[in-house]
């Protein structure tokens, strides 16, 4: 799987495909960027378990985003959101989205497939019945909250890891630690987290709504010390992600590091 240029990263649980795909011809239209220039994600959301469901759901998110093709779904989530991280097994329903998944990479429309919030049990699933393995898991990863032994076995089955998060929903920004050595390196915080990650060769996935602060969390060509590195490996671990601290992803976090 390569990556495009421009990465665009949403999911059917976010309500914008369309906002997005109108974004994108605007784009395409103006000359902007060509369609081999971008790389296009969206997800299944974590409540579709069966296989048809999952197959029309593809099918409406290209007819939302105009195009002919996505370079990647995802499933979104193991569980439905409401159970997500509980003892529930939906490791069959798992398997027949997954089916509809290397259906739709087969007939084209779709040219790479993963999952995201998966587990290890969750991925040696798809690995041990599924015909094709994930090429990604896209994950919650950021400074204080690497699950290590969740990334090392995904690169063990040549699964890439997707950290989303990576300035930790904005948490990191009041992270006394990382202000301190941001200013040493003459960076932001939220350069120096999205350095972090890709320096322990995930993909990094940062959010942002202004032009500005997309310009400047591609600018990150810097390079962490070994021992700055290692001080951020041995951050205790964040337990407040603020007023969005509710969502799943966020009040379950610790699971990923126990994976």
């Amino acid at each position: 799987m390569a990556y495009g240029y421009r990465h665009i990263d949403t999911a059917q649980a976010y309500g914008n495909e369309a906002g997005v795909g109108r974004g994108i011809a605007r784009a395409l239209e103006e000359g902007l960027v060509t369609r081999d220039e971008l790389f296009i994600t969206t997800k299944i959301q974590g409540e579709i378990k069966d296989h048809s469901a999952a197959l029309a759901s593809i099918t409406e998110s290209l007819k939302k985003m105009g195009l002919d093709y996505l370079d990647l779904v995802i499933i979104h989530s193991p569980q439905p959101w409401a159970e997500f991280r509980a003892d529930s097994n939906f490791d069959k329903e798992n398997l027949e989205v997954w089916r509809a998944l290397e259906e739709a990479q087969s007939a084209g429309t779709v040219r790479s497939i993963g999952v995201s919030n998966f587990l290890k049990s969750n991925l040696q699933n798809i690995l041990d019945h599924g015909s094709v393995p994930p090429a990604v898991n896209q994950v919650l990863a950021h400074v204080t909250n690497i699950p290590t032994d969740l990334i090392n076995f995904a690169k063990s089955h040549h699964i890439k890891t997707e950290a989303y998060s990576p300035i930790s929903h904005g948490a990191a920004l009041n992270i006394p630690e990382l202000k301190e050595m941001a200013e040493r390196y003459g960076v932001t915080v939220p350069q120096l987290c999205i350095r972090y990650t890709l320096q322990l060769g995930l993909i990094s996935l940062p959010k942002s709504a202004t032009n500005e602060h997309i310009d400047s969390n591609a600018d990150v060509e810097f390079e962490i010390s070994d021992a700055d590195m290692e001080t951020l490996n041995n951050l205790p671990p964040l337990e407040n992600y603020g007023e969005d601290g509710f969502f799943p992803v966020f009040d379950k976090a610790a699971a990923n590091r126990k994976a």
